[in-house]
């Protein structure tokens, strides 16, 4: 008998756990979304960039549009009019410092920094509903080339796509924060 109610004890202990769990806010991870209903429409305006690194703006920029767009809930537009919600961004610093080293003493990997000012705001009670005034991302890059520059410039010059990549990181990362509450 004692077999029995033990083996109830826990399925009722599973019941109650399961049910507790199913309202706790929990999705999986790309899946889920905090934001009010009535969010539709986001507005991404082209980030400042108050960084020396030419058109780091555009592509970080166009980077999270995509994100946005690719989870397939929200219309994206350019601009701050018509929009139930607005992101905001300045990407206001990007660095690049070696990590690694060849035997010859040339850098082997970098580990590229970037820093960024986001908010992002709901236009129809206009209250910021995310926002981080110093987000810090970082990634980690092998070198293509035999150069070892510290120059962000230059190193986008020499791998085309580490921008793009870097990008495509960030803009995950963001897009994550904001629908899922992080």
């Amino acid at each position: 008998m004692s077999g029995v109610v033990s083996w109830w004890g826990r399925l009722l202990g599973i019941v109650a756990l399961a049910i507790a769990l199913n309202g706790c806010g929990y999705s999986l991870a790309g899946r889920g979304s905090f934001l009010p209903a009535y969010i539709e429409t986001i507005g991404v305006p082209l980030f400042e960039n108050i960084t020396p690194v030419f058109e780091v703006e555009q592509v970080f920029t166009e980077r999270v549009r995509t994100e946005f767009i690719g989870r397939g809930k929200y219309r994206v537009l350019p601009g701050t009019v018509g929009v139930d919600a607005v992101l905001s961004g300045r990407i206001t610093s990007v660095g690049l410092n070696p990590v690694s080293f060849t035997g010859q003493q040339q850098a082997a990997r970098y580990e590229l920094r970037v820093t960024a000012a986001l908010e992002f705001r709901d236009m129809r009670a206009d209250e910021v509903l995310w926002e981080n005034p110093s987000l810090l991302f970082i990634e980690e890059y092998a070198v293509t080339t035999g150069s070892g520059v510290l120059d962000p410039q230059a190193f986008f010059g020499q791998d085309l796509t580490a921008l793009d990549r870097v990008a495509e990181n960030f803009a995950k990362a963001v897009v994550t924060s904001i629908l899922e509450a992080f």
